[in-house]
C-alpha cells in the first residue's frame, strides 16, 4: 500500500490561520485589560483563555497523531478532550455569573472561540507543512551529523 501524500497547505490559508489566532487572543487580552473587572477576575478569564488554547492543540494533535497510526493512549487522548470541554465549560460559566452587558460576553465568547479555531487551524497547518516535507534527517542522527 502506497503512503498518503499530504499537500502542504496555501500561504493563505497559513496568513488566515494566524490571523484567526492572533486576532483572538489579542481581542480577547485587549477586553480583558480594558474591562471594569477585579485583577482575580481578569486573571480567571486570562487562564482560561490559555488553558483552552493549549487543550485545543492537544485535541488536534491527538486526533491527528491516531489518523497517522501514531500511538496515542485512551488516557491522553480522554484527558485532551476532557480538558478542551471543561475549559468551555469555565468560560461558559464565568461569563453566566459575570456582571457585564451581554454584548460583552458575546464579545468574549466570539474572540475565544476564534482563538481556539486558530490555534487549532495553526497546529494543523503545521503538522500538513512537516508531512509535506520529505525527510531532511539522515538515517540514524540529527541535522548536521556527519556520516561516516
Amino acid at each position: 500500500m502506497e503512503p498518503k501524500q499530504t499537500l502542504a497547505p496555501s500561504a493563505a490559508f497559513i496568513a488566515a490561520s494566524w490571523i484567526a489566532l492572533l486576532a483572538g487572543m489579542i481581542a480577547f487580552n485587549v477586553g480583558l485589560w480594558n474591562a471594569q473587572m477585579a485583577l482575580n477576575e481578569k486573571g480567571y478569564y486570562f487562564t482560561v483563555l490559555m488553558f483552552g488554547l493549549f487543550s485545543a492543540i492537544s485535541v488536534q494533535k491527538s486526533v491527528r497523531d491516531q489518523l497517522e497510526g501514531i500511538p496515542v493512549t485512551n488516557l491522553y487522548y480522554g484527558i485532551a478532550w476532557f480538558t478542551t470541554l471543561l475549559s468551555i465549560l469555565l468560560l461558559t460559566i464565568g461569563l453566566w455569573n459575570a456582571e457585564l452587558n451581554k454584548s460583552e460576553k458575546g464579545f468574549y465568547a466570539m474572540s475565544y472561540t476564534l482563538a481556539i479555531f486558530g490555534a487549532i487551524a495553526v497546529q494543523k497547518n503545521t503538522r500538513d507543512m512537516k508531512a509535506a516535507k520529505p525527510d531532511e534527517r539522515p538515517t540514524g542522527g540529527m541535522p548536521g551529523d556527519k556520516q561516516a
